[in-house]
């Protein structure tokens, strides 16, 4: 099915390959810095954002290195790494300022249909992590972008923050937590949908659902991209100047059919996950917040649990986990020969290679398809000593590809993040990967808009409208207080996030 207010070109400026939200934040970037664009989207599903962007799918965490552990290591001195929780910190406050201007520019529904406010903690028992938390915390202190985070290790304090997970946990025990009141919840499918809702409206903008990609091919300057409708069964080939390949797990299979050189080497590792979501609304009513522990000795970053307040379809909901698992799907809605697939003679020694430096993760995989109710239970009653298990029930969640890279020493490595694959010459993209993505989405289009339209962003034109889109763009707010709270202000009353808890 697809949907245009004009006929299909069959050459266009862009295509954009999978519905999610990475290919609405290009999308519209694209359209906004340059209204005369032509457009065609291809997704494989019948709606958008079904994937990973979809809000049972994914944590649903703004993620702004608030309360996520992993995004701050502790190194053998003992002492904690703050760069990466920086960064993220950063480049969530440049996708809060896009959506700002969406809100503005009335491009989007109201706010609160996607993104509200609700604190973000961290929460650590034992000596060892409560020194660990206690460093993490000083050292974001040096931070603007960590002003009015809270640190504290009185249990009657927690007791108000979190009450349900003080409730009938032993006062003995010594315990410690951060808040941050300006923490977010976001539900990037609604999101997603709004943005390809606005993008349709745009004139030399088309959307095909319900359509395969099923080869890429550059020839003569241009890229042929071949498609099925799944519906009828027709093909029709494409051309176009700049292709994105944005589709979640299937990024990979569709970057080596580009058969570009920057592509070759590259793996994945697939991981699927679950969450325990509460099914007792009195109980989903005493907790407000996002609450993020420490992952296991020995478990991968992707493992960090959390106690989450959600909204979704305009409920209040309760989740606990991620719960990890193990497919060969790249997709929640792919094939179990999607991993076999993706093994070609240019990435088999990486993957190998990685295979071989993570099995410590595969036991970790094992362990968790093997866990029976009760072992998760006792997963969720560290946060909850509460719990009951006739209050929760297993939900699944999204499917993620962590990346596999060529590596000089090791032959090839697990990467926990996002990466940009672009051709020398700028023509096609893909983005691979997962975690921080969705809160990162406009960062990374911004890397990706530098390397592959170089030539435009230079003009006096781009560069004004992104810095009406982003007030921040080419500063820097890190250490930069004065900035930092203004941008806040800002997009705090666009995005209406003056509230602690949700109404």
């Amino acid at each position: 099915m697809a949907h245009t207010n004009k006929k299909t070109n069959e050459t266009v400026d862009v295509v954009l390959i999978g519905a999610g939200i990475m290919s609405a934040t290009l999308g519209v970037l694209l359209k906004e810095l340059e209204p005369g664009i032509t457009v065609e989207i291809f997704e494989r599903l019948d709606v958008a954002a079904a994937e990973s962007s979809d809000a049972w799918n994914n944590a649903g965490t703004g993620h702004s290195a608030f309360c996520e552990l992993n995004y701050t290591p502790q190194l053998p001195d003992g002492s904690v790494d703050t760069s990466k929780a920086v960064t993220i910190a950063e480049s969530y406050e440049v996708s809060k300022q896009f959506w700002s201007y969406l809100v503005r520019a009335q491009l989007v529904d109201a706010p609160e249909n996607f993104i509200r406010s609700i604190p973000h903690m961290s929460f650590v028992w034992g000596e060892e992590n409560v020194n660990f938390l206690k460093e993490r915390y000083n050292q974001l202190q040096k931070s603007s972008l960590f002003k009015g985070m809270v640190y504290s290790e009185d249990y009657a304090q927690l007791a108000e923050w979190m009450p349900l997970v003080m409730k009938d946990r032993d006062p003995a025990e010594k315990v410690a937590a951060t808040r941050m009141t300006l923490g977010t919840d976001v539900n990037f499918g609604a999101l997603t949908r709004m943005m390809f809702r606005d993008l349709e409206t745009k004139d030399n903008i088309t959307m095909n659902f319900n359509h395969d990609v099923k080869k890429l091919k550059q020839r003569d300057g241009l890229w042929e991209v071949k498609v099925k409708d799944l519906a009828s069964g027709a093909r029709r080939t494409i051309k176009a100047k700049f292709v994105f390949i944005g589709a979640g797990g299937g990024s990979l299979p569709l970057l080596e059919k580009s058969g570009i050189p920057e592509g070759k080497g590259f793996g994945g590792f697939p991981v699927s996950g679950q969450w325990l979501k509460c099914t007792n609304p009195e109980i989903v009513e005493q907790h407000n917040a996002k609450v993020y522990g420490k992952a296991a000795v020995g478990s991968p970053p992707m493992s960090v649990p959390h106690l989450d307040t959600r909204m979704i379809e305009g409920k209040k909901a309760l989740l606990f986990g991620p719960y990890a698992g193990f497919s060969t799907r790249f997709l929640k809605n792919g094939s179990l020969m999607d991993l076999p697939l993706s093994i070609k003679p240019n990435n088999i020694i990486p993957m190998i290679s990685a295979g071989l430096d993570n099995i410590p993760l595969t036991k970790y995989l094992i362990n968790q398809v093997r866990q029976s109710p009760i072992d998760r239970l006792e997963a969720l009653k560290d946060y909850l000593p509460s719990a009951k298990l006739e209050d929760w029930e297993l939900e699944n969640a999204g499917q993620r590809v962590q990346v596999i890279k060529k590596h000089e020493e090791h032959g090839g490595v697990l990467e926990f993040g996002t990466e940009v694959v672009t051709a020398a010459d700028g023509s096609i993209a893909a983005l691979l990967g997962a975690s921080p993505g969705a809160s990162t989405a406009v960062s990374i289009m911004l890397t990706l808009i530098s390397r592959c339209f170089p030539e435009r962003l230079n003009t006096e034109e781009w560069q004004k409208k992104l810095k009406l889109m982003i007030p921040s763009y080419g500063k820097n707010l890190d250490n930069n207080a004065e900035l930092t709270e203004t941008i806040r202000t800002q997009t705090s009353h666009a995005l209406q996030l003056n509230v602690e808890v949700f109404n």
